[in-house]
Protein backbone atom coordinates (compact mmCIF):
# COMPACT_ATOMS: atom_id res chain seq x y z
CA UNK A 1 0.00 0.00 0.00
CA UNK A 2 2.68 2.44 1.10
CA UNK A 3 4.31 1.59 -2.30
CA UNK A 4 1.43 2.54 -4.13
CA UNK A 5 0.81 5.62 -2.73
CA UNK A 6 4.56 6.46 -3.65
CA UNK A 7 3.80 5.65 -6.72
CA UNK A 8 0.70 7.60 -6.91
CA UNK A 9 2.25 11.13 -5.65
CA UNK A 10 5.30 10.75 -8.33
CA UNK A 11 2.93 10.35 -10.59
CA UNK A 12 0.87 13.38 -9.69
CA UNK A 13 4.57 15.47 -9.45
CA UNK A 14 5.87 14.20 -12.88
CA UNK A 15 1.81 15.75 -14.14
CA UNK A 16 2.07 18.49 -12.60
CA UNK A 17 5.17 19.70 -13.40
CA UNK A 18 4.84 18.80 -17.35
CA UNK A 19 1.43 20.77 -16.47
CA UNK A 20 3.84 23.94 -15.70
CA UNK A 21 6.45 23.40 -18.81
CA UNK A 22 3.93 22.80 -21.21
CA UNK A 23 3.85 26.79 -22.66
CA UNK A 24 0.21 27.25 -21.53
CA UNK A 25 -0.31 30.53 -20.33
CA UNK A 26 -2.81 32.42 -18.28
CA UNK A 27 -4.80 34.45 -21.56
CA UNK A 28 -4.25 38.34 -21.14
CA UNK A 29 -7.32 40.51 -20.22
CA UNK A 30 -9.70 41.93 -22.88
CA UNK A 31 -9.72 45.73 -23.80
CA UNK A 32 -12.12 47.51 -21.46
CA UNK A 33 -15.48 48.64 -23.60
CA UNK A 34 -15.15 51.96 -22.37
CA UNK A 35 -14.97 55.41 -23.65
CA UNK A 36 -11.28 55.40 -22.91
CA UNK A 37 -10.59 52.16 -24.91
CA UNK A 38 -13.02 52.24 -27.56
CA UNK A 39 -11.00 54.33 -29.64
CA UNK A 40 -8.27 52.45 -29.71
CA UNK A 41 -6.64 51.30 -32.65
CA UNK A 42 -3.18 52.39 -32.09
CA UNK A 43 -0.78 51.04 -29.16
CA UNK A 44 0.82 54.63 -28.95
CA UNK A 45 -2.58 55.27 -27.71
CA UNK A 46 -2.19 52.69 -24.89
CA UNK A 47 1.05 54.32 -23.86
CA UNK A 48 -0.64 57.78 -23.05
CA UNK A 49 -1.86 56.28 -19.84
CA UNK A 50 0.13 52.94 -19.37
CA UNK A 51 3.20 54.13 -20.38
CA UNK A 52 6.18 54.99 -17.38
CA UNK A 53 5.07 57.48 -15.14
CA UNK A 54 1.28 57.47 -16.34
CA UNK A 55 -1.70 56.92 -14.29
CA UNK A 56 -2.09 53.53 -15.40
CA UNK A 57 1.52 52.15 -15.57
CA UNK A 58 2.64 48.65 -16.88
CA UNK A 59 3.95 46.63 -14.56
CA UNK A 60 8.34 46.10 -15.31
CA UNK A 61 7.52 42.46 -16.08
CA UNK A 62 5.44 42.98 -18.50
CA UNK A 63 6.10 41.88 -22.00
CA UNK A 64 6.50 44.09 -25.08
CA UNK A 65 5.78 47.33 -24.17
CA UNK A 66 4.63 48.57 -27.80
CA UNK A 67 3.01 45.48 -29.11
CA UNK A 68 -0.20 45.74 -26.77
CA UNK A 69 -3.04 44.84 -29.29
CA UNK A 70 -0.97 41.39 -30.48
CA UNK A 71 -2.45 39.91 -27.33
CA UNK A 72 -5.13 42.28 -25.80
CA UNK A 73 -8.82 41.87 -27.95
CA UNK A 74 -12.04 43.16 -27.44
CA UNK A 75 -14.20 40.82 -25.96
CA UNK A 76 -15.47 38.51 -28.70
CA UNK A 77 -12.94 39.58 -31.61
CA UNK A 78 -10.62 37.56 -33.24
CA UNK A 79 -12.54 33.89 -32.07
CA UNK A 80 -12.64 31.74 -34.86
CA UNK A 81 -14.94 28.79 -35.19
Amino acid sequence: MKGTLIFLVFVLAVLAFLSMISGRRVPPPFIPQDSQHIVLDDPKACLECHGPGKGAPLKKAHPPKRECLKCHKVKGEGKSN
